[in-house]
């Protein structure tokens, strides 16, 4: 009797790395429709001369290195960096600051240490903090949200000359809710939801930035519920953060730097939580590792955002600072290697004790 070939219905192979880039560019859709509905079309000038510009140096670096193009472009890694990076920056800001920071995510975060899965940090955060350092003013001037009194959408053509000519447009520009609140940190909290607008326009934390988060945080759960990664990094983080909020907030006054809602829902605490936090070249490898990680991260976005002196948020510093300290982690944190009755760490220290 002939043998039949039948592969059970509920055998699924691991998803190639293509298919788990697209599945992280489909969960980046909520957050990017929902910035372009609060901010404008900015949004889409962003994506899309960030992915233009970002495929570019990839090629162009691969070509360097007589590597074959079309197979490393079809991994859609550069595509995820240069969404990342763009949803990250101001809407309407220049073109050409798109185009450094792609420069600086593909090419010197990337391509120089040999391409993805070798890069020891997060290509999209080195390039954003290169260019909060090194161009401060158009990376501090948001768009102004529609939702807000005298706010007024920015057409297409207005986009154009502001991107590509650098054309004012009145009544646009507005400090983000973390700007806000670092200027005004002498005040009570009171006084500041009082007098400013965003604040003043928000259910949950701030006018748009919640529901912006709110987006994020909805493809960060489909990217969860398709086991694209643990939840160990992200949760961690985002419990480290609201547990140094809640410690620290006194109910309003100057020294309160917000409640544990207001910076779970402010800024790009979403954005790094699901999408940066969870990038598994540059993040701890073992679960424990991630909690470690991903707390890490937490605590130090909170102590930026209220106990800094320069930038509001914090996201892309606390990420970076952990990516460098990630091989730490994993050293004292990787479980024992099947078959071994000790820890992978113990053994090493015993090899060198008796060298």
């Amino acid at each position: 009797m002939a043998l039949l070939n039948i592969t059970s219905p509920h055998a699924h192979g691991p998803l190639s790395t293509s298919q788990v880039m697209r599945l992280v560019l489909y969960a980046t859709l909520p957050g990017a429709f929902t910035l372009a509905y609060f901010f404008g079309v900015g949004v889409f000038f962003n994506l899309l001369i960030a992915s233009v510009s970002a495929l570019a140096f990839e090629a162009a670096v691969l070509k360097l290195r007589n590597r074959p193009i079309g197979f490393y472009l079809q991994d859609y890694s550069a595509l995820v960096t240069a969404f990342l990076l763009a949803l990250s920056l101001p809407p309407y800001c220049p073109w050409w600051l798109v185009v450094v920071g792609s420069f600086c995510a593909i090419v010197l975060a990337k391509q120089l240490y040999g391409g993805m899965g070798l890069n020891p940090f997060n290509p999209a955060m080195v390039a954003y903090v290169i260019l909060l350092v090194s161009f401060p003013i158009p990376m501090t001037q948001w768009a102004t949200p529609v939702t807000l009194d005298g706010a007024h959408a920015v057409s297409i053509s207005e986009a154009i000359n502001k991107i590509f000519g650098g054309q004012a447009i009145d009544g646009y520009a507005s400090a983000t809710v973390l700007d806000v609140m670092k200027q005004n940190a002498s005040l009570a909290l009171e006084e500041i939801y009082k007098s400013e607008p965003l604040l003043k326009s928000g259910y949950f934390a701030s006018a748009a930035w919640e529901w912006v988060n709110i987006a994020f945080l909805i493809g960060g759960l489909f990217l969860l519920y398709k086991r694209i990664f643990t939840w160990h990094a992200p949760i961690s983080m985002l419990i480290a953060l609201a547990l140094m909020a809640a410690i620290f907030y006194d109910n309003g006054s100057s020294n309160s730097g917000g409640s544990p809602l207001f910076h779970l829902l402010s800024g790009a605490t979403m954005l790094g939580a699901f999408f940066i936090v969870t990038d598994p070249v540059t993040s701890a490898v073992s679960k424990r590792g991630r909690i470690i990680y991903g707390a890490a991260i937490g605590v130090l976005i909170y102590v930026i955002r209220v106990w800094g002196k320069g930038y509001p948020d914090g996201v892309a510093f606390a990420v970076l600072f952990l990516n460098f300290a990630a091989p730490f982690i994993d050293y004292y944190t990787t479980p024992r290697t099947y078959g071994h009755s000790k820890a992978r760490i113990v053994i090493a220290k015993e090899k060198e004790a008796n060298k």
